[in-house]
């Protein structure tokens, strides 16, 4: 059996600082430096998420703040003119917000960040309601985890199902989140198998399959 993926859930940050749409300029930015966050989802109702507000979007403010805008420029960023002359959260947000679901897997949420060029996620359920934040950084918790923990469970979810019979034959070693399987097994022809299927273990680097096939088998 494969090893169960960590998801969203398993990392988020739960405690989440929101905004409301008709949340000032200043008041948005005051939260931003009190809570040391780069960005805040924008809450409507009892917790629907409907946009998200960042620094990029304030920033913009102080870009145009010199200088009156004309029709080119006007013509050419939009988006971006409208928003340095806005000064609430419901005219500052993107919106639709990109969100993702708490029992997505951490690689459709980064894969998710990479694509829609966004450092967090609002974490939200069937509902669109706020359940949480994630982030990159919470996504590469996963590579904190201890060494021996990671062995442990490539030992019992990955050697243990698949040779049942050469287990003990099999030494499971972690260093710096890399796997290394040496050994002797039986059925040669599952050793790529036990090399894919450590790399699947959440938290793990990279894995070294220095499996053989027990020649006596």
């Amino acid at each position: 059996m494969a090893p169960r993926p960590f998801t969203v859930a398993d990392v988020m940050t739960k405690k989440v600082v929101a905004v409301r749409p008709g949340a000032e300029f200043k008041e948005i930015a005051a939260a931003m430096e009190r809570w040391k966050v780069t960005a805040l989802p924008v809450v409507e109702g009892e917790g629907r998420v409907v946009g998200v507000v960042s620094e990029a979007d304030l920033i913009l403010k102080e870009e145009f703040h010199d200088h009156r805008l004309g029709l080119i420029e006007q013509l050419r960023r939009p988006g971006a003119t409208a928003k340095a002359g806005s000064a609430r959260a419901e005219d500052l947000m993107t919106s639709p917000a990109v969100t993702v679901g708490p029992g997505a897997p951490l690689p459709q949420a980064a894969r998710l960040m990479a694509t829609r060029c966004v450092k967090r996620l609002p974490v939200v359920d069937t509902h669109g309601t706020l359940q949480g934040i994630v982030s990159r950084a919470d996504l590469l918790k996963v590579f904190l985890r201890p060494d021996e923990e990671l062995a442990a469970e490539v030992r019992n979810d990955v050697v243990a199902p698949l040779f049942p019979l050469s287990r003990d034959q099999v030494d499971v070693r972690a260093e710096a989140g890399v796997i290394t399987l040496t050994g002797t097994v039986r059925d040669s022809t599952l050793v790529p198998v036990a090399a894919r299927l450590a790399r699947a273990v959440e938290g793990v680097v990279d894995v070294r399959c220095e499996l053989t096939a027990d020649a006596d088998a």
